[in-house]
């Protein structure tokens, strides 16, 4: 290249590297989709409780306040890929498990009952609680999730300092699955229906995957999520057990399936509707596409401190991954909720 083309070229390249890193600066600026949903969570440990061999990723120091992240369906960790970290950064020791029938969760027999009842699934997280020797944890989950921390709340409130949960108050019975809603509510519920046949259960385990990515979109329609997203989530429901678990979670709601006698007790518990005492932040999504509860309906379920905050701007069914910052700070205002009562 000679002198003159040389310094015409000069400037072009100044001009273009200026342009990447403003361009790149906005990106950071906006807070992206794909930067927001970058990040992964690994299980890479395991541990036995409750008839399972337990997947989970274990983040910040081992002497932190602990805090139990709970996914939902057809979801996995990754929804607190971001969360997770920020909460270690805060000094939190995170732990966030694998569910039945979720990566690398197990069954320690083969000839295990593929149960997903509620009760369970949150006997489980008392289980993981027992093993890793946790006396107390804030617990915050979504979904099936929120529904499995909700019944720890209520049930064993010694073992919860503090409660954050997507849709309220998700504590439910067979007696109340029997019951008729109103069409446009009963219309959300069309996989449930539809999972209570033959057809159903094939269908879904022919189709994991597809059916997985069609839930994200109903629940959170303005979540615009990637393929590397959604793909890093899905793995997770290629474990051997998922579609069992799926199949008698919905069954079982709609009385289709029993449970097991050792969680009897449990539900006729549940069945009662206990209030939760500890104290609690509720989350709901603006955008949520997913059946969920009015929040009206369900404040008078926690009796202890309580808020209820309304995430906006399209936040859908998964505020954890759609909203990763907003998410991180409910945790930690319920746990200074509990510590200020404590304080008292």
């Amino acid at each position: 290249m000679n002198a003159n083309l040389s310094a015409i070229a000069r400037p072009q390249r100044s001009r273009l590297a200026a342009r990447v890193i403003l361009s790149f600066a906005a990106l950071l600026a906006a807070g992206t989709t794909s930067a927001m949903t970058s990040s992964s969570l690994i299980a890479n440990k395991q541990v036995e409780a409750n008839d399972l061999s337990i997947g989970y990723a274990e983040l910040g120091p081992a002497d932190g306040q602990v805090v139990i992240l709970l996914h939902g369906w057809p979801y996995d960790i990754n929804s607190y890929g971001e969360v997770a970290p920020l909460l270690a950064s805060k000094g939190y020791r995170v732990i966030v498990p694998h569910l039945r029938g979720y990566g690398s969760t197990r069954f320690l027999s083969k000839d295990a009952l593929h149960n997903g009842e509620p009760a369970a699934l949150a006997s489980d997280v008392i289980g993981l609680m027992d093993a890793l020797q946790i006396d107390r944890a804030v617990l915050a989950g979504y979904d099936w999730g929120a529904r499995s921390a909700g019944i720890v709340a209520a049930l064993w409130p010694e073992r919860v300092k503090a409660l954050v949960s997507v849709s309220g108050y998700l504590i439910s019975s067979q007696a109340a699955g029997q019951q008729p809603l109103p069409p446009k509510a009963e219309l959300q519920w069309w996989y449930q229906y539809y999972f209570a046949t033959e057809r159903g259960r094939a269908g879904y385990a022919q189709y994991t995957h597809d059916f997985a990515k069609q839930i994200w979109q109903l629940a959170s329609p303005q979540w615009h999520f990637d393929d590397a997203t959604f793909e890093r989530s899905a793995a997770a429901l290629d474990n051997p057990d998922h579609v069992a678990i799926v199949i008698h979670n919905y069954r079982w709601r709609l009385g289709l399936a029993q449970g097991e006698p050792k969680y009897a007790a449990i539900e006729q518990r549940l069945a009662q509707s206990p209030t939760i005492g500890v104290p609690t932040i509720t989350i709901e999504g603006d955008a949520n596409g997913a059946p969920h509860p009015l929040p009206a309906t369900y404040a008078s379920k926690f009796t202890g401190p309580y808020q209820h905050r309304l995430f906006t701007g399209g936040i859908g069914h998964n505020p954890p991954q759609e909203a990763p910052s907003e998410f991180t700070q409910a945790v930690l205002d319920a746990d200074r909720l509990a510590t200020s009562r404590g304080a008292r």
